[in-house]
């Protein structure tokens, strides 16, 4: 299947935790808890020293880009260890010792009200030139090698404990950062990163997540065990219905399509619920922002809370970058997915260009073909025409 073939079924699956957490921060400012939520998240949240190519981050009403990571990780956003008892409700399976990045997404917002936004999808298995200068390698080895290179530098050095992990894990933020704009050529204004107990949690917070099932799912390596239809999940059971890929007929691709599904249905819940009127619930949201999201330094609450109010306004489009054979043979890393560079890159321009464009309130709708299919997610997830065939669940689309 070519790249461009699956950029319907291509959806960002850190889309379904780091933007609902960005939209999250946005949502819970506007609450009639705002000033105390404000406060508290300005005072708790992670940031990282991240964004280094840029002089000046973009003012709230410019267009920007950010970097939108999921990471498999057993520590929290400070870098402190995950409770055991945590990781076993979690399911995560066995600490194989890297910080690999399962999920990496561009996510560009164009200036102007109700923007449109584009995800653009970078599969984790792609094989691409680090950064670092260790070569050709896959994407999601960026961070863990980088962090791991930082880290034995600065145990040289004497520096210990959180300090350590501090440092070591903003050089793998920033070698993952170079690596994608050095690969697209798109500048990187913001980056945002969550862990596993942070999706987890947030589902808990709002009391579970709308999904639907054409089909029963049974799965040991993820954990899931999921009836057919529409149903609510949270906590470990979201977790493994967004992570499972065994068992699935296009592996990855189902998955990432799935937690497409995810984010318009906990979009759907958060805005139409009555979900942040709930003290409780504001409480354990701020909770697991605050203990599992790392943002950028320059990406101040002020700012974030109007940039992602832009885009919850409009809908979201999906795409992925153009991809080669999924069974590329490499020296050093196994099985890879296959890119072509110079294709990426013009297809990451023209996407970009395309989207702009649109958004420009002068403008009319291009009327050149975009370079790929796309799909949509609105943020106040209204039902799903797509599919015409299988279960449905009002306001969730269905699917494997």
């Amino acid at each position: 299947m070519s790249g461009t073939a699956r950029v319907v079924r291509l959806a960002a699956g850190v889309l379904g935790r780091t933007v609902a957490a960005g939209l999250s921060l946005a949502l819970l400012v506007g609450t009639g808890y705002g000033w105390s939520v404000q406060r508290t998240l300005t005072d708790r949240v992670v940031t990282s020293d991240v964004i280094t190519t840029r002089t000046a981050a973009p003012e709230p009403e410019q267009p920007f880009t950010a970097l939108l990571v999921g990471l498999d990780s057993r520590t929290d956003a400070s870098g402190n260890p995950l409770p055991a008892e945590l990781l076993a409700a979690l399911r995560a399976g066995v600490d194989e010792g890297q910080l690999h990045t399962d999920t990496i997404i561009l996510l560009h917002v164009p200036a102007g009200p109700d923007a449109r936004a584009v995800a653009i999808s970078i599969p984790r298995d792609s094989f691409v030139t680090l950064a670092d200068g260790s070569g050709p390698h896959k994407i999601n080895s960026a961070y863990g090698r980088a962090t791991d290179v930082a880290k034995a530098a600065l145990q040289k050095q004497g520096v210990t404990g959180a300090e350590l992990d501090r440092r070591s894990r903003d050089a793998g933020r920033r070698a993952l950062v170079e690596t994608v704009e050095k690969f697209t050529r798109l500048p990187v204004d913001h980056y945002a990163e969550i862990n596993l107990a942070g999706f987890v949690e947030m589902t808990e917070a709002i009391g579970g997540v709308p999904v639907c099932l054409r089909r029963p799912e049974r799965e040991v390596r993820s954990g899931v065990d999921l009836p057919a239809g529409p149903q609510t999940v949270r906590g470990p059971d979201a977790l493994a219905f967004v992570r499972q890929r065994h068992g699935l007929e296009d592996g990855d691709f189902d998955r990432i399509a799935r937690q497409q599904a995810f984010l318009a249905g906990m979009a759907s819940r958060m805005l139409s619920t009555g979900t942040l009127s709930d003290p409780g619930a504001v409480r354990r949201l701020v909770d697991a922002v605050t203990r599992n999201v790392v943002l950028d330094r320059g990406w101040d609450l002020d700012r974030l809370v109007v940039q992602f109010g832009r885009m919850s306004g409009g809908d979201i489009r999906f795409v992925t970058i153009p991809t080669g054979t999924p069974a590329l043979e490499t020296p050093v890393d196994g099985i890879a997915v296959q890119v072509d560079t110079a294709e990426v890159r013009a297809f990451v321009r023209d996407t970009i260009a395309a989207t702009d464009t649109a958004a420009a309130p002068t403008s009319s709708p291009p009327t050149r073909p975009t370079p790929t299919a796309a799909s949509t997610a609105s943020a106040s997830a209204e039902p799903s025409a797509a599919p015409t065939s299988g279960i449905s669940a009002a306001g969730v689309t269905c699917v494997d």
